[in-house]
């Protein structure tokens, strides 16, 4: 394959993984656009290896092993990442399969872009092998639960706190005017702007992750409100499991407090920066305070969502109001229900 190859064949995969990312990429310069696309497809192929059900956890453990070290200059290719996923039943398998492509992606990046990536990903590898075992106990009639309130900041640290971290390192390499002040502040931050984003999507999908064996939901938050992640759905338990999700639910909304913070401490210079950043974030803003409010949350037959209207307007409102920070604080709370 030539280089325009493989170009196309990131560039077309990426709305096929991930339709939502694919529209807010966009927003981004198109220097650091390439860089993060290149990340977020690396990081993609990690979460096919740790979320397919069908492959034993010592094959999830050696090929996440295997990608890490492909990272690595001069690492070897992804030939074991080709041969489990040959069979390309979904476009996380066909980028899966093949990884190579994005890896020579990964190698055209200048050396400061590869190394902002690099440890961020391999992170999130060994965090992914890590939870890989507590995963394959998993099954629909057996539920697996997070044990712990740290144990459940571990499994989103590694697949989304890595995230922020890796997004810091690419802005400041691009944008001239992030000073080390602005710097400092987003790295004391970083972790918290993907943490709330990933808690935002685990609240949603309680129910949904429930009907396949598993909760995010740990053991030690059921037990302060007196239930346990079995009994989550039971409509005898409504009470109990009410107030595990508004403690789930506060927790959510102190990382998307420290996200916002995280978007006002870019540079109003760094306008598509910006963009690229609020937009997720005041989605999840907004998806949050529907959930908080809807009775159906913890329905498996039932969907917690912002409507297409909804999205076009919060699309719309950040384009005029991302370079001001009070303007964006406003309209943070506006979405979060909030009359002031």
């Amino acid at each position: 394959m030539t280089v325009d190859d493989d170009r196309r064949f990131c560039a077309e995969m990426l709305p096929k993984v991930s339709r939502t990312f694919a529209a807010c990429i966009r927003l981004l310069p198109p220097k650091v656009e390439n860089a993060v696309l290149i990340a977020y497809l690396l990081c993609r192929i990690a979460d096919t290896i740790e979320d397919t059900a069908d492959l034993p956890v010592a094959d999830k453990e050696r090929l996440l092993a295997h990608f890490r070290t492909c990272l690595d200059d001069g690492g070897p290719d992804a030939g074991p990442l080709t041969s489990a996923f040959a069979a390309e039943r979904t476009p996380d398998e066909q980028l899966t399969a093949r990884a190579d492509i994005t890896l020579r992606e990964f190698r055209r990046l200048d050396a400061g872009q590869r190394q902002a990536i690099r440890p961020w990903v391999q992170e999130m590898c060994d965090g992914m092998a890590e939870f890989a075992r507590i995963h394959a106990r998993a099954r629909p009639d057996h539920l697996e639960a997070l044990a712990s309130i740290d144990e459940l900041d571990r499994y989103c640290y590694y697949v989304a706190g890595t995230v922020g971290h890796l997004l810091t390192e690419l802005f400041r390499l691009h944008h001239p005017r992030l000073t080390r002040r602005h710097y400092d502040r987003l790295k004391a931050l970083s972790t918290s702007f993907g943490l709330g984003l990933q808690l935002t999507n685990i609240i949603k999908d309680v129910a949904d992750d429930r009907q396949r064996g598993w909760s995010f939901v740990p053991r030690q938050l059921c037990h302060l409100a007196g239930t346990t992640p079995e009994a989550l759905l039971a409509p005898e338990a409504s009470r109990q499991s009410a107030l595990v999700m508004q403690l789930l639910i506060a927790k959510a909304k102190q990382h998307l407090r420290d996200a916002l913070d995280y978007c006002c401490a870019l540079p109003r210079s760094a306008y598509r920066l910006r963009l690229f950043c609020l937009t997720p974030l005041f989605f999840a803003v907004r998806t949050l305070h529907k959930a908080e409010r809807d009775p159906r949350l913890l329905d498996p037959g039932h969907k917690v969502k912002i409507t297409r209207g909804e999205v076009y307007r919060i699309l719309c409102t950040t384009y005029v109001l991302a370079p001001n920070n009070h303007l964006v604080r406003a309209y943070c709370r506006q979405l979060a229900g909030k009359k002031r």
